[in-house]
């Protein structure tokens, strides 16, 4: 009797070894460029400046209605300044800001989720004049028919660890007041589409 029960345990697991377990279904969300936004804001001792950069293209992968994957890449000739300032907006795509000429992009990926106390933290590889580092914010991901949004809080990126050099207290200490906050806030939204 016991060596019935022996065998067919046996079975069960060889016959179990065979069946394929369900694969867990990912959908693919393209980035609907027009209806992101991109908004940053820069600071310095007399008042900050705010502005947006264009999203480029990206895609977001969806598992169980969660972020799975994303990456998404940002047209840095795209910047703007929203007092319309033709100059600013020159300067930040110059050698001393954003290289665009040199460096016509800058793309985010996406390497974890992390979800806590009902938020949602992303943690990905931010790359900036081709230097990438790691960053994470906060996040809120809503799943509505075909389309994926996520809107993350105001974060902030340190423009020192991409090498942007220009009036920064982290490569010349002799600026006094007329210094350039190394770090800058941004706020993303974006939306993809099935």
């Amino acid at each position: 009797m016991k060596k019935i029960g022996i065998l067919v345990l046996a079975v069960a697991f060889v016959t179990m070894s065979f069946v394929k377990p369900t694969p867990m279904v990912v959908d693919t969300y393209k980035v609907d460029a027009a209806s992101s936004t991109l908004t940053w804001k820069g600071y310095k001792p007399t008042g900050s400046h705010t502005g947006t950069i264009l999203l480029q293209s990206g895609t977001i992968e969806m598992q169980d209605n969660k972020i799975k994957s994303g990456s998404f890449v940002a047209d840095m000739s795209s910047i703007k300044d929203a007092d319309g300032s033709e100059k600013l907006e020159g300067h930040l795509k110059s050698a001393d800001f954003f290289e665009i000429e040199v460096f016509p992009t800058s793309k985010f990926e996406v390497t974890k989720m992390h979800h806590m106390d009902g938020k949602t933290h992303v943690t990905g590889n931010l790359t900036i004049k081709d230097v990438t580092k790691e960053i994470t914010f906060e996040a809120a991901v809503v799943v509505k028919g075909n389309t994926v949004t996520l809107t993350s809080g105001t974060f902030q990126v340190n423009r020192a660890d991409y090498n942007i050099k220009y009036k920064s207290q982290s490569f010349f200490n002799d600026l006094k007041e007329k210094f350039i906050n190394d770090e800058f806030d941004l706020q993303v939204t974006i939306v993809a589409k099935k």
